[in-house]
């Protein structure tokens, strides 16, 4: 009887703990695909990066320059012009990995990572909280999150 019962529970153990690992890393992962931005500009893809959580541009509303830009780029892919590096104000936009070094933090929050605004051509540290299935607020700040700024992202 003993024997059987330790057969079962070197049975029955292993098969749990691979079931409790995809459970928990399935909490992690739930903000991998794409999310809109909050202006419906942008679609961003959260992605796995390693052990971390990356994102990358992969639509934009307008991906070209308008006819009257005014930097001379009418009807040219947008770049990155406003980055602070002139070696990489050439490259375009449409594929650029804004977000990195993401990792799971617990209770749907990503923290540690840092998010690139091309706007402004500058990098802030930032967390993410999935605070509905459908619904990512992303927090973009300098410092501690007080001093910063949140645009909610939807699927």
């Amino acid at each position: 009887m003993v024997d059987k019962v330790k057969r079962t529970v070197s049975v029955l153990l292993p098969t749990f703990l691979l079931l409790a690992s995809f459970a928990f890393a399935t909490d992690e992962d739930k903000i991998l695909g794409l999310w809109n931005t909050q202006e419906n500009d942008c679609k961003i893809e959260v992605f796995k990066c390693g052990h971390q959580y990356c994102g990358r541009i992969v639509w934009l509303k307008e991906p070209f320059y308008p006819a009257d830009d005014d930097g001379g780029m009418a009807g040219r892919p947008i770049v990155d012009r406003e980055n602070q590096n002139s070696d990489l104000r050439t490259r375009p936009l449409m594929g650029l990995q804004i977000m990195e070094g993401f990792i799971y933090i617990g209770k749907n929050v990503w923290g540690k990572g840092t998010i690139y605004n091309p706007d402004d051509g500058k990098i802030y540290e930032c967390k993410m909280t999935l605070s509905a299935p459908n619904r990512l607020e992303v927090r973009g700040f300098v410092g501690i999150p007080l001093l910063g700024g949140t645009s909610i992202w939807t699927r």
